[in-house]
């Protein structure tokens, strides 16, 4: 069994440069406790209004991550997964708005 090391997690890195890697490490890092803290307040979300703006903000924390992984193993698939992904979190929040302030969201 293999010590853990920072070199194995900077491995699909290995196109960027020296401070790139770190760069990147740090952000996925940052991302990652900004989409906890944001599951965290759709958990306990006093009204409504704080969990929809807590889904919006895990969805657009989770496209930063996407295209962030997409850099780091150097293809352009993940920007495509994180544009759809986009388009579908915007619809998702008109409707849940619609749903909330009419009660219905055929209307």
């Amino acid at each position: 069994m293999s010590a853990f090391s920072i070199g194995a997690l900077l491995q699909p890195f290995s196109h960027l440069g020296v401070f790139s890697k770190y760069a990147m490490l740090l952000a996925m890092i940052m991302l990652a406790f900004a989409l906890a803290f944001s599951v965290w307040r759709l958990i306990i979300g006093p009204s409504i209004e704080d969990r929809i703006l807590a889904l919006d903000t895990i969805y657009i924390n989770a496209i930063a991550i996407i295209i962030l992984l997409g850099i780091a193993f150097a293809t352009s698939v993940f920007v495509e997964v994180a544009v759809v992904m986009a388009l579908l979190g915007f619809v998702g929040t008109v409707v849940l708005a619609k749903f909330i302030t009419r009660g219905d969201i055929a209307k």
